[in-house]
């Protein structure tokens, strides 16, 4: 399919309309229902146990009970595996009665168990958002370093765009966060600027040779630098996206909220460089170019008395 002629900066209000949306929706979840944290940012105790045979939630929970610890227990129950987390640390009293209780019915099992007290839960949460915070302030010095300040506006939209509308997917679905969801922002937001760097690369070489005289003029170089580079912006994309997606399906359980986040950003910021932050850097720029016609030179033959 041959891009040569096509008008994105002109169907860009559709993507700017979808995005819009979720992110209305996405800030709805988040300030009614929040983010489903992992152990990683909320305290408590979250136990692994591996099974020789599957085990029903009734039976877990009869366990819990008995050991006076059912009350704030959440299970996640799998054919060889079992997943419940606690609220509160576990005591050593505690955790001693839980294994006895699995043990009994199935003397195989084997247990992992990871606390994380609140002072640490509250340490990661400041820790990844200053993570998030510094990788975008240091993307905006680098693009105003070598482009301009509106290129480094419109780059810095389109990152926070990727972010959010993973992390509003993932509060819209009660999807877990823990730390690799992090990690999966971070990736994204790095595959995102490659993206948006290259685009606007070839627009800052086109625009050295172009004569700009109206925002039409403007308008026609983004649309033709966007089509010199897509074939590049979707291919990159995809390879990584299909790596991604198949990591989703085959993957551990420990790398599948990763791998959608991955996957979910990258469907995203696909379309965020193209149709977000070029038509928002046309729309900076355009503001200090005119948009009215030439106005006709005046000819020479004319005489004036």
């Amino acid at each position: 399919m041959s891009f040569k002629n096509f008008d994105f900066v002109g169907k860009s209000r559709f993507f700017y309309i979808l995005s819009i949306a979720i992110t209305i929706l996405g800030l709805v979840f988040l300030l009614t229902r929040g983010l489903n944290y992992g152990v990683d940012f909320q305290s408590g105790s979250n136990v692994d146990i591996s099974l020789s045979k599957p085990l029903t939630t009734e039976q877990i929970n009869t366990v819990l009970k008995d050991a006076g610890i059912g009350e704030d227990a959440s299970v996640t129950p799998g054919n060889d595996r079992v997943n419940i987390r606690f609220s509160e640390v576990l005591t050593e009293d505690q955790d001693l009665k839980l294994r006895s209780g699995i043990e009994k019915l199935d003397n195989t099992a084997t247990f992992e168990i990871n606390t994380v007290d609140p002072e640490m839960a509250n340490e990661l949460g400041r820790n990844a958002i200053y993570a998030v915070l510094l990788s975008c302030i240091g993307i905006i010095i680098y693009v105003s370093i070598r482009f301009e300040w509106r290129f480094a506006i419109a780059a810095i939209v389109a990152l926070l765009h990727d972010a959010f509308v993973v992390i509003s997917i993932f509060s819209i679905l009660g999807l877990e966060v823990d730390l690799t969801f992090i990690i999966a922002v971070l990736t994204i937001i790095g595959y995102s600027i490659n993206d948006t760097i290259v685009i606007f690369d070839r627009i800052r070489e086109n625009l050295r040779f172009a004569k700009i005289k109206r925002v039409s003029d403007l308008k026609d170089l983004v649309n033709k630098s966007l089509s010199q580079t897509i074939g590049r912006s979707i291919y990159t994309a995809l390879s990584v996206f299909i790596a991604a997606f198949f990591m989703l399906l085959l993957g551990g359980e420990s790398i599948q909220m990763f791998s959608l986040a991955i996957c979910i950003g990258l469907a995203f910021g696909a379309y965020s460089s193209i149709f977000i932050a070029s038509p928002l850097w046309l729309l900076l720029k355009g503001r200090n170019v005119s948009n009215k016609p030439n106005s006709p030179k005046p000819s020479k033959d004319k005489i004036e008395i």
